[in-house]
Protein backbone atom coordinates (compact mmCIF):
# COMPACT_ATOMS: atom_id res chain seq x y z
CA UNK A 1 0.00 0.00 0.00
CA UNK A 2 1.25 3.27 -1.21
CA UNK A 3 0.22 6.49 1.32
CA UNK A 4 1.55 10.29 0.63
CA UNK A 5 2.01 10.68 4.21
CA UNK A 6 6.07 10.87 4.57
CA UNK A 7 6.03 10.01 7.89
CA UNK A 8 5.42 5.86 8.22
CA UNK A 9 7.31 3.74 10.61
CA UNK A 10 7.09 -0.23 11.35
CA UNK A 11 6.40 -1.16 14.58
CA UNK A 12 4.59 -4.07 16.29
CA UNK A 13 1.12 -3.83 18.36
CA UNK A 14 1.79 -4.14 21.70
CA UNK A 15 -1.91 -3.51 22.93
CA UNK A 16 -5.56 -2.88 21.86
CA UNK A 17 -8.24 -1.91 24.04
CA UNK A 18 -11.82 -2.48 22.69
CA UNK A 19 -14.46 0.55 23.31
CA UNK A 20 -18.32 0.88 22.22
CA UNK A 21 -17.33 1.95 18.68
CA UNK A 22 -13.74 2.86 18.98
CA UNK A 23 -10.53 0.94 19.75
CA UNK A 24 -6.98 2.36 20.08
CA UNK A 25 -4.37 0.61 19.16
CA UNK A 26 -0.67 0.79 20.84
CA UNK A 27 2.04 0.22 18.10
CA UNK A 28 5.91 0.53 19.28
CA UNK A 29 8.19 1.85 17.22
CA UNK A 30 11.89 1.29 18.72
CA UNK A 31 11.60 3.04 21.76
CA UNK A 32 8.15 5.01 20.77
CA UNK A 33 4.84 3.99 21.26
CA UNK A 34 2.05 5.18 19.29
CA UNK A 35 -1.54 5.27 20.54
CA UNK A 36 -4.12 5.33 17.19
CA UNK A 37 -7.98 5.71 17.51
CA UNK A 38 -9.48 3.24 15.22
CA UNK A 39 -13.07 1.83 14.77
CA UNK A 40 -13.43 -1.78 15.83
CA UNK A 41 -14.56 -2.71 12.88
CA UNK A 42 -11.42 -1.29 11.25
CA UNK A 43 -9.48 -3.84 13.57
CA UNK A 44 -11.92 -6.38 12.96
CA UNK A 45 -11.45 -6.00 8.84
CA UNK A 46 -7.60 -5.78 9.48
CA UNK A 47 -7.60 -8.96 12.00
CA UNK A 48 -5.59 -6.32 13.91
CA UNK A 49 -3.45 -8.97 16.65
CA UNK A 50 -1.03 -7.97 18.84
CA UNK A 51 2.38 -8.53 17.80
CA UNK A 52 1.32 -8.16 14.35
CA UNK A 53 3.88 -6.15 12.26
CA UNK A 54 2.38 -2.79 11.00
CA UNK A 55 3.18 0.26 9.46
CA UNK A 56 2.16 3.91 11.27
CA UNK A 57 1.41 6.74 9.06
CA UNK A 58 1.74 10.03 10.63
CA UNK A 59 -0.20 12.99 8.15
CA UNK A 60 -0.64 16.14 10.80
CA UNK A 61 -1.04 19.96 10.37
CA UNK A 62 0.10 20.62 13.53
CA UNK A 63 2.53 18.90 15.72
CA UNK A 64 3.30 20.84 19.50
CA UNK A 65 5.99 20.88 21.77
CA UNK A 66 5.18 21.78 25.05
CA UNK A 67 7.62 21.94 28.67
Amino acid sequence: MKLSARNQFQGTVTRITDGQAMAEVTVKVGSLEFVAAITEGSVKDMGLKVNDSVMVAIKATDVMVGK
